[in-house]
């Protein structure tokens, strides 16, 4: 027992060591939370509180340099426009949707399109919704022209 007590201790101490070699940015509280207990459990707190060691090891700190530009770094373009490309699309909005409104006439002229893709697989992959704009959005857009 004793020997399984040494280990655990030499890993969270191991684990500790790695954890102050990382970049300074603050923690959740869960992660927070378990670097105490690790700290607790391996002695070495130095007689710290819960709210002393969670300001001290926890708390938020300037992003450095390399983390900065990170954030700062523009966003990649959505997967869907890029395989939008394979996919067929309406170019007129159907004048069987003519006495509709515009939004109405859009929907159902795309959603036309979207039918008859189906069944001969000229979708491009997309889904009629999905996360990041799907069939429907970019229908969508190039009927309004935007």
């Amino acid at each position: 027992m004793t020997c399984y007590l040494k280990l655990l201790g030499a890993v969270t101490a191991a684990g500790l060591v790695a954890l102050s070699a990382l970049p300074a940015k603050a923690l959740t509280a869960q992660e927070c939370s378990a670097k105490y207990q690790a700290a607790k459990s391996a002695g070495t707190l130095d007689g710290q509180k819960w709210n002393d060691f969670r300001k001290a090891h926890c708390g938020a700190a300037a992003p450095t340099a390399p983390e900065a530009a990170e954030t700062s770094a523009p966003k990649t373009a959505n997967p869907s426009a890029a395989s939008a490309g394979n996919a067929v699309f309406p170019s007129p909005v159907s004048s069987k949707y003519a006495s509709e409104p515009a939004g109405k006439a859009r929907r159902h002229t795309c959603l036309d399109q979207y039918r008859a893709n189906k069944t001969s697989n000229s979708n491009g992959g997309l889904k009629w919704i999905m996360k990041g704009g799907g069939y429907y959005s970019e229908c969508s857009k190039r009927l309004k022209g935007v």
